[in-house]
């Protein structure tokens, strides 16, 4: 588990039960595919006290066999694992659903977590990883999915695709161009990129980052919100050597600047 990096920011809101702050999707079924039965049952427990409905498969055939007679709502696949591992696995789920999955990775998977993006991944968390994370991405992809799913939405500025200078944001396809050139983010990449793109030139806090990547429920330190940036610092740069329009300013933090 991540030390010191998550903990809970606030206490329930008088008069409101933990059932009912914990059950956004009460009804929404994850799938979690994984070799490792104590992550399997950790990770199940979490999320069914959570509110979710929980499957659990133990490789990747198992879970696709499942899969061809019902589709979760969503999924959490390892990468490595007998039988089929998830790449193969994203793959074939590819080829007939767009329902998100996260990807979990192993520390220095960085090759795997950018072509697990490209092949369609929606998110990946690191392990080891806090179970607490994985819950606020999970709540994130589902929020996302139910309003690409509803007629009614939320404001059409939050949905309409926003246009800074070289940089294109569509939000309900979680497309981002630079350039004209297609750049993969995780969720928290991509709603970071967001926030600071919608206000050039303002500066955003990291507290502020914090709220906008993990809700009000989760804390993040200052270290993750850096390697956050940094890593979008990177992934930017690999369309665009010259790129430099996230800027940071030091014990402050960070704003977007136009090109």
């Amino acid at each position: 588990m991540i030390r010191g990096a998550i903990q809970e920011r606030n206490a329930p809101k008088a008069g409101t039960s933990d059932a009912a702050q914990y059950k956004e999707f009460p009804m929404s079924r994850i799938a979690l595919v994984d070799d490792d039965r104590n992550i399997l049952t950790s990770v199940s427990m979490t999320l069914e006290a959570e509110g979710f409905e929980v499957e659990t498969y133990n490789d990747g055939q198992a879970a696709l066999d499942a899969f061809n007679k019902r589709l979760p709502d969503m999924a959490v696949f390892d990468i490595k694992m007998p039988r089929m591992d998830g790449m193969d696995l994203l793959q074939r789920v590819r080829q007939r659903t767009n329902m998100p999955v996260i990807f979990l990775t192993s520390k220095d998977d960085e090759i795997d977590e950018v072509l697990g993006l490209r092949m369609g991944a929606d998110d990946y968390v690191k392990k080891p990883f806090s179970q607490r994370l994985l819950v606020e991405r999970i709540r994130a992809l589902l929020r996302r999915q139910e309003v690409i799913a509803s007629d009614s939405g939320p404001a059409p500025e939050e949905t309409k695709v926003m246009v800074r200078g070289q940089l294109t944001m569509d939000p309900l396809r979680h497309a981002v161009t630079w350039k004209g050139m297609n750049v993969s983010l995780t969720v928290t990449e991509f709603l970071l990129l967001q926030a600071l793109a919608q206000r050039p030139g303002f500066v955003k806090s990291r507290d502020q980052l914090m709220d906008v990547a993990y809700d009000d429920q989760v804390y993040v330190d200052d270290r993750t919100i850096d390697s956050h940036i940094k890593r979008l610092r990177k992934k930017m740069r690999q369309v665009d050597s010259d790129f430099s329009a996230i800027e940071t300013l030091y014990g402050i933090g960070y704003r977007y600047n136009e090109e």
